[in-house]
């Protein structure tokens, strides 16, 4: 019997679950290597026959590492679980032999038929063939018999492209359908299509860096302008935008598979440093208007080491890298034109005007590979990052308004790959913890200045911000610690089958505390008052709770099987299935305190709407986790002459995600920390103009003493989160379809990919607003607009958790690329996107308030994609030894989505004008000298925004404005930046 691990929650028994523990139990043989390692397959022909005795070895030409396979009966044969590099490839048959010598790429299948006897088989396009000494020789193998969408970022394009940051995310950046955005702040982010950073999963020497606390793909990737792992240690990697195949998990959108380097058989070693600084960039526009330059700096440097400890068996890799930024910040009022100026108090004014934003990261990796035997190798990685953080937003605060951010990542890795004639096993046991604190920079009150229309409800239920000062609000402190284990096992004894297979089990402690409006926040009208506040928001612990502090112990099950079928010499097929489970405690079983429980039961204003409180309502045993997360994923590439020339392809699957602990926490935190309290004043000239009542105003209130007058008496009220007893997990269904070629031009030979693309994304999170009406109603009568805040319950506030939020997104992909190789000297990529992306929110992410659900103004286009979008680069080796490089990005105008309130308020999208929205041109140069037969010492120069294009980021979106469409001082960084390199490599 097929025995299922411990869970908090028994586990239905399904055949495939049996299957796989049985075959885990066992090691059977069976399964391809995992994601990033590679794979070389093909027949070996001996005098124009399948050689029925051949055999044939690989041996990485840097390390040692061999592998080595014997061919079926009908020659075929299956090189699995090479890590990407060149190697020598040895094939002995009828007494024969031959070798020749070929590079892989990160998570490559690449097809390769060997000859003996004097016949060479027809090489892969990009190869040469030597007949006289039957050795075929070949740079680079490449793969197109595969259904992914997918594109190759090597090393040499992560070396040589200008980058402002060393952030190895950003060179994904050149595939279609992908974009990695650095927002005002300098935060970065990676997504794919009309879905949100969130999706994306970065897997890095075949494990998944999901971060299950926080938004933003990876951990610490929500407002970082850090690196989530050190560049120099990054060898390559590969972008899957769709049609990934069933080992993949937690992914929505693309995924990103990255081989980290290892050491050789030769010491080697470098060193880098680069900056840019004030006097090497241009004035950003309210730099001008301010007629001051703020000091800005940007500093990375690092080192790392490799070589052998015992050659060809055991080799080392270390490297650290830093950064030290000090970012332009844009501080001012806002609303203006609103209200006169002179009425803003002295001590804000003088708080607005240029300002920065430091930031300083640290990053350490490690790795020990042991080639024990031919058939063994063990690796040992470590990953340590600590960064800290002072952010300033650009907009309507003050230079004390800040918030204070450490983030911290602490990653350990044992890898074991067992290998035979058919089959590879590949075992991980993994360490992870990850902590990411964001508090205010400073203690005490928090005073916001904020405009409305006193004569208009709908106006004063939704006050503009002027400008925030003070003490902020934002206190948390989450993050995740556990293990997991993952076996990947792949065999290839089954003729043009290979069968893939593997489970993953982890266990980890997801925590958050959350204490937001611990400063309390204070609230100014500058038509009322600019002294006395109309409401005041602060937080306390709930005596004889937790306080804001929640934990869960969850548990992580997937299964996969998959066959990459190769029927015929033209077609293949992939057909795959996974099965990903997850319990969360904290969800699972929460109760719902009888007290609010019953309110919500009895409050008028629920009872009269459609919202049936008994779904946000649980008693401890009225939820579970989720079980139906089945994955079929079925894909085809056809060669349409067998020469990998000319291959079809295409696909179809769905993929399962995860929801955010940041979101499922809220239940619990909500119930044992007040955060915030709220309460409403009489205003300055003695009117109350909050519908549940105010409290006449007392400096008192002021104090914390005040505050906590303010609770014994009730005149607060609080804010409650409530999720759905049948929360589903997210996922999307993809649907491709494309052609790849290969076309030479003498001896030049360039790759081009067409594919189209549908991808539907489904029960995304949506936070909405519980409040009603007395009559039921969201709205006011006779209007779609105006947010019921001030209508909370006699017990509070009312946020609903639910699934909802859908996307969909079609894409036009096109890719044309010349390769680099050390031959030509040169190499160029050329990447379009065509996209049309909606979804069912005006919000990027789950938050929804304006109006009841998602979808109910129907589809809105998604902001943050631009409809067309071109990047194209290129590498060359010029005159004097120095490399030049480019890098060209175009896009269309993105669209904006805000309330239109010219007759009645709805959410409406429009593009500002002009035909650019975006254009970028990043120029380098990097010239070597070769001190010496060990050392070389290298300077470079990067330009980067060389045209100093303005590419305006913020616009007045108030449809009702004078100036609606125009765009503000908000750009999207860099100005135009110089920027110097130099290192030592030895």
């Amino acid at each position: 019997m097929c025995q299922s691990p411990v869970h908090p929650r028994p586990l239905a028994r399904t055949l495939l679950s049996c299957a796989l523990a049985g075959c885990m139990a066992l090691a059977a043989p069976a399964v391809l290597a995992q994601s990033t390692a590679a794979t070389i397959r093909g027949q070996v022909m001996a005098d124009s026959t399948p050689a029925t005795d051949a055999r044939v070895t690989a041996t990485n030409t840097a390390t040692g590492l061999t592998r080595s396979v014997q061919a079926n009966a009908n020659g075929n044969y299956s090189l699995g679980g090479l890590p990407p590099g060149t190697y020598r490839l040895d094939v002995t048959a009828d007494g024969q032999s031959t070798s020749q010598t070929v590079t892989v790429a990160v998570g490559q299948v690449a097809t390769l038929n060997l000859g003996v006897g004097g016949v060479a088989e027809a090489a892969p396009a990009g190869e040469a063939t030597d007949m006289d000494t039957v050795r075929v020789t070949a740079t680079a193998l490449v793969e197109t018999r595969t259904s992914e969408v997918a594109t190759y970022v090597s090393q040499k394009q992560i070396e040589s492209l200008p980058q402002g940051t060393r952030n190895f995310l950003a060179f994904a950046d050149t595939v279609p359908g992908m974009v990695f955005t650095q927002d005002g702040n300098g935060n970065t982010k990676l997504r794919s299509g009309g879905q949100s950073a969130n999706n994306i999963n970065v897997f890095i020497d075949g494990v998944g860096q999901k971060s299950y606390t926080m938004p933003g793909g990876v951990p610490g990737q929500d407002t970082s302008r850090g690196n989530p792992f050190p560049q120099s240690a990054i060898g390559e990697y590969k972008v899957i935008t769709s049609n990934y195949k069933a080992e993949f998990d937690q992914i929505s959108s693309a995924a990103i598979v990255a081989a980290t380097r290892s050491g050789t058989n030769d010491f080697e070693g470098s060193f880098f440093w680069d900056r840019t600084g004030t006097e090497w960039r241009a004035r950003t526009p309210a730099e001008i208007k301010s007629g001051n330059k703020v000091d800005s700096k940007e500093e990375q440097y690092g080192v790392s080491f490799a070589g052998p400890i015992l050659e060809d068996r055991l080799h080392f890799f270390v490297a650290y890298e830093a950064k030290e930024y000090v970012t332009p910040k844009t501080l001012g009022l806002g609303q203006q034109g609103r209200y006169d100026v002179d009425d803003v108090p002295d001590f804000l004014l003088a708080g607005i005007g240029p300002a920065n934003s430091p930031f300083k990261q640290d990053m350490y990796f490690g790795k020990l590979s042991w080639s024990v035997n031919d058939n063994n190798l063990v690796e040992l990685s470590a990953q340590i990052r600590e960064e800290e953080e002072t952010i300033r937003n650009d907009g309507a605060f003050t230079v004390d308004r800040a918030t204070f951010i450490t983030n911290d990542v602490t990653r350990y890795d044992l890898r074991w790959q067992f290998s035979g004639d058919s089959w590879l096993n590949d075992m991980h046991l993994t360490y992870e913890d990850t902590a990411w604190t964001p508090r205010p920079l400073a203690d005490g009150i928090g005073y916001i200045l904020t405009v409305s229309d006193y004569n208009d409800q709908n106006e004063r239920d939704n006050p503009q911000n002027i400008v925030s000062s003070g003490a902020g609000s934002n206190n948390q402190d989450k993050g995740q610690e556990g293990w997991s284990f993952q076996n990947d096992l792949t065999f290839t004894g089954w003729d043009r089958h290979t069968l893939k297979m593997g489970v993953k089990y982890k266990k980890v402690d997801v925590n958050a505390t959350e204490r937001n409006f611990s400063n309390p926040q204070f609230y100014y009208d500058i038509h009322q008052s600019t002294e006395q506040p109309y409401r005041v928001e602060f937080g306390r612990g709930i005596p004889g709770t937790a306080g804001g502090f929640t934990t869960s112990d969850n548990t992580q099950l997937g299964l996969y099987i998959q066959d990459d079928w190769e029927v015929n010499d033209h077609l293949t097929l992939n057909l795959g299935v996974r099965w990903d489970y997850e319990t969360t405690p904290v969800y699972e079983d929460f109760v719902t305190p009888a007290d609010l429980a019953e309110n919500m039961r009895n409050h008028p204003n629920l009872q009269n709407s459609d919202i049936d409180v008994e779904n946000y309502i649980s008693n401890g045993n009225n939820r579970s986790s989720y079980k139906s997360a089945w994955q079929p994923r079925i894909g085809f590439s056809y060669d349409i002459g067998g020469d990998q020339r000319n291959v079809i392809f295409g696909g179809a699957g769905r993929s399962y995600d995860r929801n955010l602990f940041t979101n499922l926490q809220k239940e619990q935190q909500t119930t044992t920390y007040a955060g915030p309290y709220r309460a409403y004043f009489v205003d300055a000239d003695g009117v109350c103009r909050n519908a549940n009542g105010c409290v006449a105003w007392d400096p008192v209130y002021l104090t914390e003493a005040g505050l906590d007058q303010l609770v014994a008496a009730g005149d607060v009220s609080r804010e409650f989160y409530l999720i759905n007893n049948d929360l589903k997990v997210p996922y999307s269904d993809q649907f491709s379809l494309g052609i790849r070629n290969t076309w030479d031009f003498g001896e030049t030979s360039w790759n081009s990919e067409v594919a189209v693309a549908h991808i539907r994304s489904y029960d995304g999170l949506s936070v909405r607003l519980g409040n009603r009406r007395p009559d039921g109603s969201f709205f006011p009568p006779d209007a779609n607009w105006g947010t019921p805040w001030d209508f909370d319950a006699p017990f509070g506030r009312i946020v609903l958790v639910d699934n909802g939020l859908e996307t969909k997104t079609n894409t036009l992909l096109m890719k044309m690329d010349k390769p680099y190789t050390n031959a030509s000297g040169w190499g160029v990529t050329l990447a379009y996107t065509y996209t049309d992306a909606e979804r069912n929110s005006a919000e990027d992410g789950a938050g929804i308030f304006d109006y009841p659900y998602a979808g109910y103004f129907g589809w809105l286009p998604v902001a943050q994609v631009p409809r067309h979008r071109f990047v194209g680069t290129a590498i060359w080796d010029g005159p004097g030894g120095i490399t030049y490089s480019g890098k060209l990005t175009m896009e269309s105008m993105r669209y904006r989505v805000s309330n239109d309130c010219r007759d009645v308020c709805f959410p409406s999208s429009y593009r500002p004008d002009g035909t650019i929205g975006l254009l970028q041109l990043d120029l380098a140069a990097n010239k070597v000298w070769q001190v010496s037969d060990d050392i070389s010492f290298r300077v470079r120069g990067d330009i980067l925004n060389v045209t100093n294009r303005r590419n305006w980021n913020s616009y007045n979106d108030n449809w009702v404005a004078e100036n609606f469409g125009q765009h503000e001082d908000g750009i999207q960084l860099p100005t135009r930046t110089f920027k110097l390199s130099f290192g030592i490599d030895w």
